[in-house]
């Protein structure tokens, strides 16, 4: 969540040609990430919370890529937005998904 709030406050300076652009394809891709984790969450089952962990880590990287496509058109720069949280939360969805397939593979609730 705090990663959607730094895209939206950052993308907000973006130029007015990329406010339907750049600008509104990471903000998708931003909530996505933990909108697809709440719904797998909910969906209750394991499997279904690694397919949908898998879609945010999908869409994380998108995010990813995005900004740095943003950094290099002069957009962003280093300081704006903390690449170190994009790489924790790959960190973070890796060990959940690895964690639930183990899980799902000894089936343990």
């Amino acid at each position: 969540m705090r990663l959607v709030s730094q895209v939206y406050r950052v993308t907000q300076v973006f130029p007015d040609v990329e406010r339907y652009g750049l600008a509104q394809q990471i903000r998708r891709a931003a909530v996505s990430v933990p909108s697809n984790i709440a719904e797998g969450a909910a969906r209750g089952t394991r499997a279904e919370l690694v397919r949908f962990l898998s879609i945010a880590r999908g869409s994380l990287s998108e995010l990813d890529t995005q900004l740095w496509i943003a950094r290099d058109l002069g957009y962003l720069t280093a300081g704006q937005l903390e690449h170190d949280l994009v790489q924790h939360l790959f960190a973070k969805l890796n060990s959940l998904i690895r964690s639930n397939q183990r899980a799902r593979r000894t089936n343990t609730p």
